[in-house]
């Protein structure tokens, strides 16, 4: 008995303990399961949804910059753009794909299609300048020889002669095609090499061989490359649908067309149809999709719009699965600007300049045609200028700038027109107001006379009025128009007129000019006469036409601007009105000052600004470019005239700007006929009627 009570006690024991940890584990599972589900619940709820979730953003589409088409004789416009949407490709190589027999021949036709004509153009644009460098180096050398005038002309003339006939010499054109040909190899290696770099990467899925490839482009590489599989089909045949490849016609039951180790991703870039039309306006959007430049980096913010998004649930397949409270958030579109640009003015001008340069070998110009009534940009072209959609082929970053904005210089003789205007809004000279002309004379502050331009060859003028101080552009009568009002008043109507402030136009990094020498409490007079005659201070191209366009407006400065409109996604617009700065002078003072104007065309330095039939107004400027190290540079300057037309009621006004002209001194022989040129188009183009038979 007592050896079965002890079994009884020691089976109840061990059920008692078994029991207790069945009870600790039951208390352990409770508390785990309140930790899991009551204390940190959420916090586990939350970390698996995550871990569910996807997010994706979603683009918004890039609002477009429009440009004014107008057609005068129908009294219609119709609005074409500058800067919109287009999908292009991303080609890349999947190397592991690529078979070894395939490697060359895939990154030959890659050179072919995207490369060659490239290549070829800069072969022949440096032998070239190698035929130039060689001509330039015989001539050199003749003119170090101890020869007459005569002489050398005639050694120059025969080496001309000959290197004009060396293409129609067959050995000559023989080594000529086998140097080329040998640099077209050398070049054609390098980039075929970097390909093949690529192609034969092993093991590795994905190797970018084009960015941005339009897609008559990728068209040609599927064309080119299926011919490795046997199948001939030309580009032409082949046609994109919903950024498949299919041949035409078959894209709703065919099966898309693949090359095996090729591919590619479409996606939406910025483009841009005109090319360089107003691309110093617009700027470009870079590869983050960021707007650099111009409108493009001004209104970034509102052509980006607002991007989208997309929360969803991942499946156990990994499928995306939208149910219950996942979010879809729609993107908003950027909003769209219209400029008041006219695409036939810009085209026109842009035109001008670039057919200008040969005759002009200028550096750089820049023309700016404004509504003097309204302050709209009616056309503002600078050269040399770029192509946005290819902006990463430009080498110098400061081409991408506009200098219609932001490029300050010291104007020269235009200036006086400002002058003339203070002095005579002050009523302190008429037209027929007289003085002494000297030809030049000292001024307290500089050790050398201030000379009239033509004082070496005309001398002094003695007693001229006011009229001629602008007809024969005389630095003296400026100089005697601003004492008449004194220092302090003539900086106040530079002030008025706009110079040394930002005009606020909507570009970035525009320039405020300098007029810091007429700022001080103190101007030193030697400053006060500089300025009068448009040297000593800077100015922008957009200040200087603005000034021109007071006058042109009756005395009233008006605020310039490029965009018409702003509108938005939702349909509603911001429409620019016109905005009066400032009285600068008088309605009388611009008038009269106008009338002085329109006599310096007829009479005086500027008769090629002139239009038969057309009262022009108008002044020349030839003013010297500061030198780094101080004073100015020797026999080179910048030429602009500013003028507008017809005078009693100017359709525009406009400013032309030559910088570093060759072969002609002053603004009368290259900006001024430029002017004249321009000038005749738009009276005709805006069917203007005339004021008088010739």
């Amino acid at each position: 008995m007592a050896i079965a009570t002890k079994r009884t006690d020691f089976s109840s024991n061990r059920l008692n303990l078994v029991l207790t940890v069945v009870f600790l584990l039951a208390c352990s599972l409770v508390g785990r399961l309140y930790v899991l589900q009551i204390s940190d619940g959420s916090a586990y709820k939350d970390q698996a949804s995550r871990q569910q979730q996807t997010y994706n953003e979603i683009k918004a589409s890039r609002g477009q910059i429009y440009i004014n088409n107008y057609s005068e004789s129908l009294k219609t416009n119709e609005l074409s753009s500058l800067a919109t949407n287009k999908n292009f490709a991303t080609l890349y190589t999947i190397p592991k794909d690529v078979t070894a027999d395939r490697q060359e021949p895939l990154a030959q036709k890659i050179y072919e299609i995207f490369d060659a004509p490239t290549v070829i153009k800069q072969v022949d644009e440096f032998l070239a300048l190698e035929d130039q460098k060689g001509l330039s180096d015989e001539l050199a050398y003749i003119d170090s020889l101890s020869l007459s005038a005569s002489e050398k002309q005639t050694k120059k003339d025969e080496v001309k002669a000959r290197r004009a006939a060396l293409p129609n010499e067959v050995a000559w054109s023989e080594f000529r095609q086998m140097k080329r040909d040998l640099e077209i190899n050398e070049r054609k290696a390098v980039i075929v090499n970097g390909y093949l770099d690529k192609i034969k990467k092993p093991n590795d899925p994905y190797e970018v061989l084009q960015k941005k490839v339009a897609e008559a482009d990728l068209l040609q590489v599927y064309s080119s490359v299926l011919v490795m599989d046997g199948i001939n089909i030309a580009a032409t045949d082949l046609e994109i649908k919903n950024s498949l490849i299919f041949k035409k016609g078959e894209s709703a039951s065919g099966k898309p067309i693949s090359f095996k180790g090729l591919g590619y991703e479409m996606e939406s870039y910025r483009f841009y149809p005109e090319n360089n039309l107003a691309s110093q306006i617009i700027g470009f959007v870079n590869y983050d999709k960021v707007g650099s430049y111009g409108l493009e980096g001004y209104y970034n913010k509102e052509l980006s719009g607002k991007a989208g998004s997309l929360k969803s649930e991942r499946g156990g397949g990994g499928n995306v699965i939208i149910v219950n409270d996942r979010k879809y958030i729609k993107p908003e579109a950027g909003a769209d600007l219209v400029l008041t640009i006219d695409r036939a003015v810009e085209l026109y001008i842009c035109k001008k300049l670039e057919d200008s340069e040969p005759r002009y070998k200028y550096d750089s110009a820049t023309i700016i045609i404004v509504k003097p009534d309204t302050g709209e940009i009616i056309a503002m072209c600078s050269w040399p200028n770029f192509d946005p959609n290819n902006y990463a082929d430009v080498k110098k970053a400061e081409i991408f700038s506009n200098p219609a904005v932001g490029a300050q210089y010291e104007p020269g003789s235009v200036f006086k027109t400002i002058t003339m205007a203070a002095a005579l809004d002050q009523k302190k000279v008429i037209p027929a107001t007289t003085y002494n002309d000297t030809g030049e004379r000292m001024i307290e502050g500089w050790k050398k006379p201030i000379a009239n331009s033509d004082f070496q060859t005309a001398g002094a003028h003695g007693q001229v009025d006011m009229k001629t101080v602008l007809e024969k552009s005389l630095n003296l009568g400026a100089i005697f128009s601003m004492e008449q009002i004194g220092s302090k008043m003539f900086a106040e109507y530079v002030k008025k007129f706009g110079f040394g402030e930002a005009t606020g136009i909507e570009q970035g990094a525009e320039s405020a000019g300098n007029i810091n020498p007429l700022l001080r409490d103190k101007i030193r007079p030697i400053d006060a006469a500089t300025a009068s005659f448009g040297q000593g201070l800077a100015v922008t191209p957009l200040q200087m036409v603005m000034s021109y366009a007071a006058i042109a407006n009756g005395g009233v400065l008006m605020k310039p601007y490029l965009v018409k409109e702003v509108i938005k996604a939702d349909g509603s617009k911001t429409v620019t009105l016109p905005q009066e700065l400032r009285r600068a002078v008088s309605t009388e003072a611009a008038s009269t000052v106008s009338a002085m104007l329109a006599e310096v065309v007829e009479k005086g330095h500027s008769k090629l600004a002139g239009v038969p039939g057309y009262y022009v107004g108008g002044k020349t400027g030839t003013a010297q470019i500061p030198s780094p190290s101080g004073g100015y540079l020797e026999s080179q300057y910048i030429h602009t005239f500013v003028g507008f037309a017809p005078v009693d009621k100017p359709r525009f006004v406009m400013l032309v700007k030559l910088d570093k002209p060759k072969g002609f001194k002053f603004a009368e022989s290259s900006a001024t006929p430029i002017f004249g040129e321009i000038a005749e188009f738009l009276l005709k183009y805006y069917q203007v009627p005339k004021e008088r038979d010739n």
